[in-house]
C-alpha cells in the first residue's frame, strides 16, 4: 500500500492557488463519510475516515488507528484524539487537487496535500495483546 501511495504522490499535479479558509460547515460537508490520504510533497504521511458528528479515525498509515474527534475554534478545525487531548488545530483550504492542511500550532509546518478519496478503507490492525 506504501508503495502505490508514493507513486500516487510522485504523479500528484503541484498545487493551483488555493480558495479560502474552509469553515467548519464546507470541510464537514467537504469529508462527512470519506476516507482522505494526505501527504507532504514528497512522503505519505496519513489518512483519516471521516465519520458522523464530527468524529474521525486517523492512522499513519502503520496499522495502529487513533479515534478522536473534531471541533471549530476561531475559525480552526480542531482535532482531539483518545491519546492526545490536546487541540491538533489546522486550517484547511480546498485547492483544484483536493484539501490543502496547515498545521497551524506550528505555522512553520509543512502543509498537507489530500491524495485523493480512492473509497479504500485505512488499514486498523486489533490492539496490541501480550504477555
Amino acid at each position: 500500500m506504501k508503495v502505490i501511495l508514493l507513486i500516487l504522490w510522485a504523479m500528484m499535479p503541484l498545487p493551483a492557488t488555493a480558495q479560502s479558509t474552509m469553515s467548519a460547515a464546507e470541510f464537514d460537508a467537504y469529508t462527512q463519510g470519506k476516507t482522505l490520504f494526505y501527504g507532504t510533497r514528497s512522503a505519505p504521511y496519513g489518512a483519516e475516515v471521516y465519520l458522523p458528528n464530527r468524529r474521525v479515525r486517523w492512522s499513519f498509515l502503520d496499522g495502529k488507528c487513533k479515534e478522536g474527534e473534531w471541533y471549530e475554534d476561531a475559525g480552526l478545525i480542531c482535532f482531539v484524539y483518545e491519546d492526545n487531548p490536546e487541540p491538533q488545530c489546522w486550517s484547511f483550504e480546498e485547492g483544484n487537487g483536493g484539501l490543502i492542511a496547515q498545521f497551524e500550532n506550528d505555522p512553520e509546518a509543512i502543509a498537507l496535500y489530500e491524495v485523493e478519496d480512492r473509497g479504500e478503507e485505512m488499514l486498523c490492525l486489533g490492539p496490541e495483546i501480550g504477555v
